[in-house]
This record gives structure tokens, sequence and C-alpha cells, in this order.
């Protein structure tokens, strides 16, 4: 029996990210998710580069891999991931700060070897079930495993995306590498938690119960577009096929698919030592040029006016313009007091807001409202300006605090300050702890 994958991927930037730091890959043997992070210090630069790396795994003339190197083998991916991104902030040390998360996926014979950094997911629905095949690597998931909090209050909490494991080049990462078995009929999924923090596993045992990977990936996107989509989305569905008894036809052609920032030009063009993978999809952000004017009739048509109808004062523009006044007017007054009341609402809901952040002099603050700008105008109010800076926190803290924390209130968010306080404390002494600003002066590297 040989089996083989057919597949399908999908990445959107959201309804709230101005930028899509997700990358996504599928090819015939492997399957790789990567969510970057970082914001202004370019996350998409790391996920795109962890992606790079892994295919090359199956990139060229190079042979599969086999049970016995399989794992070393995406082991020492990741490691050269994280070679590549600390090459990149070497270079350019204003992007320290960045990182991203990594599952993959590599087909073998009949299993899978699987390497998983952070909080993307792998699925695998099998005869109608759904299990999660990986483990999150996040705070929250410490306190399920502890029995602290349930996986529901999990779900939920202000600070599920704090990640406790990431590839960031600043220091080596423990990457989870085991296998899985698979046989034919079986769905796997991967996906960032753009579509995981958004849909329950019902939701995704039902879409991945229906269609074919690519209306899969589609029906995902679209499922956490529709609920808002705060944060990028990305999707791989790939069918497990026994190629011995499933006709050539049924069967991807074996090209790769690249999406997210991995596929962009733009970011492609700012890692030139980067080897990228083929791509079989068209740059989805670039259009298509204007056919050239050869003389031929025009692309469209305008409408047909007939100008003694359009004449003013006449019978025909008396009776019909009037009634469409009056039908406009009326709509406008209906449209105008709906805005309204969206933005009347929206304002009110942003004010329930609040999350603990920076200023520019990067004091630690207590923001009632939301870490973003709307054309322009800030949605944030400082309460609480606290002493404390960002300076003084390990480094994955200040760059979480950087991005904002979000708190539940006014309440929640205080003892946010008061922990990291906590925090800065635990650095202020004669030899602080790895992660501590002060240790990097010590040791000369990069605290995590």
């Amino acid at each position: 029996m040989t089996l083989a994958l057919r597949y399908a991927a999908r990445s959107d930037v959201g309804l709230v990210r101005q930028a899509n730091e997700d990358s996504g890959y599928a090819a015939p043997h492997l399957l790789v998710v990567a969510d970057g992070m970082g914001g202004h210090a370019a996350g998409e630069l790391a996920s795109a580069t962890v992606v790079a790396t892994l295919a090359e795994l199956v990139d060229g003339d190079r042979l599969p891999l086999t049970d016995s190197d399989a794992l070393p083998e995406l082991e020492s991916a990741v490691k050269a991931a994280g070679a590549s991104i600390g090459q990149v902030i070497t270079e350019e040390p204003d992007l320290a700060g960045m990182g991203t998360t990594l599952t993959g996926t590599y087909l073998l014979d009949d299993q899978l070897a699987i390497v998983h950094v952070g909080d993307s997911r792998a699925y695998l629905l099998r005869d109608g079930v759904l299990s999660q095949i990986t483990h999150d690597h996040t705070y929250v998931q410490t306190l399920v495993d502890t029995g602290r909090i349930t996986a529901e209050e999990a779900a939920v909490h202000p600070r599920r995306s704090l990640l406790m494991r990431a590839i960031d080049g600043s220091q080596p990462v423990e990457a989870d590498l085991f296998f899985h078995d698979i046989r034919p009929g079986d769905r796997l999924l991967l996906c960032s938690d753009g579509l995981a923090g958004t849909v329950s596993d019902d939701e995704l045992r039902e879409l991945m119960s229906e269609g074919d990977p690519t209306g899969t990936v589609i029906a995902c996107v679209d499922l956490a577009l529709a609920r808002g989509a705060p944060d990028n989305v990305t999707v791989v569905v790939a069918d497990v096929l026994d190629v011995d008894s499933t006709h050539v036809s049924d069967l991807t052609s074996g090209e790769p698919v690249v999406v997210g920032a991995a596929g962009e030009p733009r970011v492609r063009a700012r890692l030139p030592r980067v080897h990228f993978p083929r791509d079989a999809q068209v740059d989805p952000n670039r259009p298509d040029p204007p056919p050239a004017f050869d003389g031929g009739p025009p692309t469209s048509e305008l409408p047909f006016i007939d100008a003694a109808a359009a004449v003013p004062g006449s019978g025909a523009w008396s009776s019909r313009s009037r009634r469409r006044l009056r039908n406009g007017i009326i709509l406008t007054v209906v449209f105008v007091i709906a805005v309204v009341a969206v933005v009347a609402g929206a304002i009110a809901w942003v004010n329930s807001q609040w999350y603990v952040g920076t200023d520019d002099s990067q004091r630690v603050i207590v923001y009632q409202g939301l870490p973003f700008n709307v054309l322009g105008v800030p949605l944030r109010t400082p309460v609480i300006v606290s002493d404390l800076t960002v300076d003084e926190l390990p480094r994955r803290l200040a760059d979480d605090v950087a991005a904002g924390l979000p708190a539940q209130n006014r309440p929640d968010a205080e003892a946010i300050v008061t922990r990291l306080k906590a925090e800065a404390a635990a650095c202020a002494v004669p030899r602080p702890p790895a992660g501590c600003p002060a240790a990097e002066i010590v040791t000369g590297g990069t605290a995590p």
C-alpha cells in the first residue's frame, strides 16, 4: 500500500490585522503552518523563513526521508530556521523580538513524522472523530495541564495567546518531535490560532467532514472571517489516499502550494539568503495586468440612455424621478440611523475593553480601549501610568506587553501590572536569571 496526500491551503489576513504574518505550505509529502509574531518586528519574515527551511526537505532531487532520519532531519530544520532568523536579527537589530510557531507533518510509508513548536495545531479526522494531535505550548495550556483551569476556561482566557515556546533566533528551542500513525481515509488539518481561536472543535469536525480539501479550506477561513477574524487565518487540509486503489486524477498534481507571507514577493525580497520553494499558485496579491488595447470592442458596455425620458419636465421624468427621489431619501435616512446605532454600539464595546501596553517612553500603562487606530484615530485612553518600563522586564514579557496584554476589566489590568512588577523585581538582583535584561549584559547574548 502506497499512501499519498490530496491537499489544499489558504491564508487570509483577517479583519483586524494590517499584514499577514502567517505562512503555509502544502506538498505531496510535507504540510506546514507557521504563525509569525512580533508585529513591527516583522513576524512575517520569521514564518516565511521557517516554511522555506522546512520545504528544503522535499525540494529538488532530494530523496524522501525515512523512518530513521525523519525526526532528526525535522529537528535540524528547526535549528537551521532559528539560525536564519538569528542572522536576520543580527543584520537588522530593530527586528529583535520577532518569532514564529511551527507545526509540520512529513508523510512516511504508514505514519506521519510531526514537528511542533507553539500554538498552531494539527488535527486528525478519522471515522468522524476529530482529535488534536499536537499540544499547545502556551501559558494557559500549562494551567489546564496542572488542573488550575478547564479547557473551556482556557478558550476564553485573556492570556490564551501567551506562548511558552517559539522559534525566535535568540536561543535554541525544544520542538515536539514524534510519529503518528495514519491510514487511507484520514483527513489532516493544520491551522494557525486564527482558526482554532474562533471556531470550536465541534464546528471544525463538521467542516472537516464535508467536501474536498479545497472546499474545506475555503469554508474554514470563511467561518473565521464571519466570526470577526481578529488574527491572521491559515489553513492546510489534506486527505490521506491509497495510491494503489485511487485513480490518478484524484491526486494532487505534485506542485507545492505556498500561502501567506512565504508566498508574498515583498517578503521574499527581504530575505535574499533564504531559498524559497516553487509555488503552484499565482500570487493572490498581484492583480492581472490589463489587456493591451488593440482597437477591438470595449471590455464593458455602457447602459442605453433614453434622452427624451431624461429631459426634466417630461411626464416620464417627473413621475419616475420623484418616486426614486422619495425612496432614495427614505433609504438614506434608514442608513444614517443604522450607522449611528452601529457607531454608538461600537464605541460602547471599545470602552468596555482593557489592556496593558506601553507608550513612546516604554512605560507600562493600563489602557481602556483597543491597541490600534482607525483612520488615524486611536481607540484607547491611558488610565494608569505606572513607573515600570518594559526595559526592566524579561524579553518575552516585554514583547507581549509591547503587543498589548488583554484584560477582562480594570482590576484585572491592575493585577497584570502588579505581576509584571514582580517579574521586574525578580530580575533586579545581582545575578538575574536567564531572560532578564541584565542577564543579556552579563552573558552577551539575547534572553528569551
